[in-house]
């Protein structure tokens, strides 16, 4: 792997607004404004080391799935902060296995063997519109005669696809926090709408706040049943509110994606169990709930932070803390690993997967070690020719 410096495209900005990234400039603290999406620089790939990456990733996800299971047969609920009462509900979740689609691994990857995985987004992630198409068009355009580690859209359409075949009626909604204000999780939302459409179901948008409940199910602002329903709301912000409690009901007629049991996936205690169930796995960095132990430099990360939340990195040379709220849920703490530097730049890799499957890749580069709301999105490249 490795960055070159490219020549932006004319009119790059409308380009990708166009194509759905609407959130393309991020307002700075002093007010004036960068852009989000960067095609200023390019990574660029060898095919056999994307094909590396994407066994490391399906085994990072088949570790996840053996450590929840881990903690369902364990019982080790509280160390997630899952509230007693949400557990079996958890525990019935996995066992069943209701449909789940998509999640993002966050990688460190400098171009060497091997990768560490820093945290599974698994429940509600975002960046996708960037992954699956805006980057794709950026190739298109640049590099048509090569390739991208990306076939995110295609395995969305066969994962709904596959969703349709086990539901009973075939009406989608898609919901979303109305209360986002950049417009990401709103196209997020849209997009993978159209992945739905494009495999046959009829799938509505409404925002999560539209959700009511009738006594006896969940409807949509029309007063229809809610069947089926993607959220991009994660599964914590739902326990702690009042419909809580019935969105994981058995009888409540309702089938979530992702499911209850993605709680385990998304939570960063996840990381510890894994180190205990997987000590020294080269894919793994050390990580701890009760304390950083004996490590000299680690990163503390609240247990249900979300991308950009505050963390805290300790190192020989001090304390870095990120701004934002820290929460009192818990910690988990992780042995810090600096991201690599490419010009300056802070790189980490998000390694997408579609129903356990390796589906392509996402860069985002910061300019210091926390990947924050600040980050930049770069295009990439594999450097082989498409097959024909």
């Amino acid at each position: 792997m490795r960055r070159e410096t490219c020549r932006p495209r004319p009119d790059w900005d409308a380009t990708v607004r166009q194509q759905g990234l609407v959130y393309a400039d991020t307002e700075l603290p002093n007010g004036s404004v960068m852009s989000y999406w960067d095609e200023s620089a390019c990574y660029a790939f060898d095919l056999p080391e994307v094909l590396r990456l994407e066994e490391a990733t399906e085994e990072l996800h088949r570790m996840a799935v053996t450590a929840a299971e881990y903690v369902v047969t364990h019982r080790r609920y509280a160390d997630f902060g899952i509230p007693a009462w949400a557990a079996d509900a958890v525990a019935r979740s996995l066992r069943e296995q209701p449909p789940s689609l998509y999640g993002r691994f966050d990688l460190w990857y400098d171009g060497s063997w091997p990768p560490k995985l820093l945290e599974y987004n698994a429940d509600t992630p975002t960046a996708l519109v960037e992954a699956a198409i805006v980057q794709w068009y950026w190739l298109e355009d640049t590099r048509p005669q090569l390739d991208q580690w990306n076939s995110l859209h295609e395995r969305l359409v066969a994962g709904w696809a596959q969703i349709k075949a086990g539901m009973y009626h075939p009406t989608l909604h898609v919901t979303w926090s109305s209360e986002e204000e950049t417009g990401e999780d709103l196209m997020t939302a849209g997009y993978l709408a159209e992945t739905a459409r494009q495999a046959g179901l009829t799938a509505e948008l409404l925002p999560m706040l539209d959700v009511g409940w009738d006594g006896r199910r969940f409807v949509d602002a029309a007063d229809q049943p809610i069947t089926t329903c993607f959220k991009l709301y994660p599964w914590e912000w739902m326990l702690a509110e009042p419909y809580g409690r019935l969105a994981l009901e058995p009888g409540t007629p309702t089938t979530w994606i992702e499911p209850a049991w993605k709680l385990l996936l998304s939570n960063k205690a996840l990381l510890a169990v894994l180190w205990e169930l997987f000590p020294d796995h080269p894919y793994l960095l050390p990580a701890y709930l009760d304390g950083p132990r004996a490590m000299p430099e680690y990163v503390a990360k609240p247990l249900l932070g979300r991308e950009g939340a505050a963390v805290r990195i300790v190192t020989a040379a001090g304390e870095i803390e990120s701004p934002g709220d820290y929460g009192a849920e818990g910690w988990c703490y992780q042995e810090f690993r600096a991201l690599p530097a490419f010009d300056g730049n802070h790189l980490v890799l998000g390694s997408w997967v579609v129903d356990g499957e390796s589906a392509g890749a996402g860069l985002r580069e910061s300019s210091g070690l926390i990947t924050d709301g600040y980050a930049r999105f770069l295009p990439h490249y594999v450097a082989a020719h498409r097959a024909i």
